[in-house]
């Protein structure tokens, strides 16, 4: 019809083309496009792994290990005038050896063992010693029945000597027979003393036949601990080094626990405020809450040139099984009390001034010393001057921490200031 408006036919595939899909009309509401999810994901897991770790360090806690901080210098009680650290030692131990070279047969010791002296701890194949032995006893007891045919032979020489003499005084015999008699007594009683003699080196031979045979024998020189065990049945054995590696030189140590004393090292510096006598109290590393009472009881009247010390021997007073050789240990040289009438008046500070620390509790924090003490359960940072001098082989702490202080030795470099910790008693 003319004038009529003009109807077009719309496609259906333009309209389906137009149309817009659900899961891109949320997606485009919420302004998040889909490859942010998976790194949303990371970022969750991170925090919580993050927490958990958190968690273990500031709640449940990090095991450690701890040591004291001592004082260094004089207090108003016994004053601690110097400390140094050395060793425990023994005065009398022994490796017990053998006498002669043989096989052990027998090892009658373990380490730890206590053994008195003249136990048998070893013994060594003695079948070539026993056999010679036992030649040696036959051949005393022919030895001795050889004197006993000397001596009737000199009886009847005796006893015809006086028949003789009889009758040469009644004229019944002549003298030459009577001189026979006399030389053959004569001869009797010298052959009588030679088996004496012979009887005599049998007897000899004898006792060295026994006293080789007493070597297949080992025993313990003195009573004591057993601290090593250095060979086994079927190991030769010799008191000299032959044979190369193949030969033991000893059966075993023994150490006399009665003896044990310590030896630490003095500066030189230092050693002047040292005297005989004088007393101490003893730590050992070991045992850090145990003080041994303790006396000087010499200063070796020579000097470690390389190191700059002096040795001094220190006895301890009390003793107990805990106590073994080669523990590391530190020892304070105590003063004399001072008078009440000097109480108020401040003591006289001697030798370094500060705390000591074992090397291992000073660790870096942004580049600064820091040491971390435990308290309440949780490990405190504290910055430390540390002196440039060394105590033996403590760290002096001149400022920082406290004596009687608890620190961590070895820090972990995660432990940070605040951290729960958990002391490792086990380790002291």
């Amino acid at each position: 019809m003319p004038g009529a408006p003009e109807v077009r036919t719309i496609d259906a595939n333009l309209l389906n083309e137009l149309r817009i899909d659900k899961g891109e009309r949320d997606a485009e509401s919420s302004g998040a496009p889909r490859w942010l999810w998976p790194v949303v994901g990371v970022v969750v897991v991170l925090v919580l792994v993050g927490a958990g770790a958190w968690w273990l360090l500031m709640g449940r806690g990090v095991t450690v290990q701890t040591a004291e901080a001592v004082a260094s210098g004089t207090s108003t009680g016994p004053a601690a005038v110097l400390q140094a650290t050395g060793y425990v030692t023994a005065r009398r131990q022994a490796t017990v050896s053998t006498q002669i070279t043989g096989t052990l047969t027998k090892v009658l010791i373990e380490e730890g063992d206590r053994v008195k002296e003249g136990q048998i701890i070893a013994r060594l194949e003695d079948t070539a010693l026993r056999a010679g032995l036992s030649a040696a006893e036959a051949n005393l007891q022919a030895s001795l029945a050889q004197v006993k045919q000397a001596q009737a032979q000199l009886a009847q020489a005796e006893a015809d000597a006086r028949r003789q003499a009889e009758l040469m005084a009644s004229g019944m015999t002549t003298k030459q027979a009577a001189e026979q008699s006399r030389t053959a007594v004569a001869s009797a009683a010298a052959m009588l003393d030679a088996r004496r003699r012979e009887s005599d080196a049998a007897r000899a031979q004898l006792g060295q036949a026994k006293v080789n045979f007493d070597y297949t024998v080992v025993r313990a020189p003195f009573s004591g601990v057993v601290t090593e065990k250095a060979a086994q049945v079927g190991e030769i054995v010799s008191p000299l080094s032959a044979g190369g590696g193949f030969t033991r030189t000893g059966v075993g140590t023994i150490v006399d626990m009665d003896s044990l004393e310590i030896d630490v090292d003095v500066n030189e510096a230092y050693i002047g405020q040292v005297t005989a006598d004088m007393p101490a109290q003893a730590i050992l590393d070991a045992y850090p809450d145990w003080k041994i009472p303790a006396h000087v009881i010499a200063i070796v009247p020579t000097a470690d040139r390389g190191k700059a010390t002096v040795k001094v021997r220190i006895a301890l007073d009390q003793k107990d099984a805990r106590l073994v050789p080669n523990m590391a240990a530190r020892v304070s040289f105590l003063g004399k009390t001072p008078p009440p009438s000097s109480a108020a008046s401040a003591p006289q500070p001697v030798g370094p001034k500060g705390v000591l620390v074992p090397p291992a509790a000073i660790a870096q924090r942004d580049s600064k010393n820091v040491v971390f003490v435990v308290a309440d359960g949780k490990a405190q940072q504290h910055a430390v001057t540390a002196a440039t001098q060394d105590v033996g082989t403590m760290k002096l702490i001149t400022q920082g921490i406290s004596a009687g202080d608890r620190v961590v030795l070895s820090p972990p470099a995660t432990l940070q200031d605040g951290a729960a910790v958990h002391v490792d008693d086990a380790a002291h």
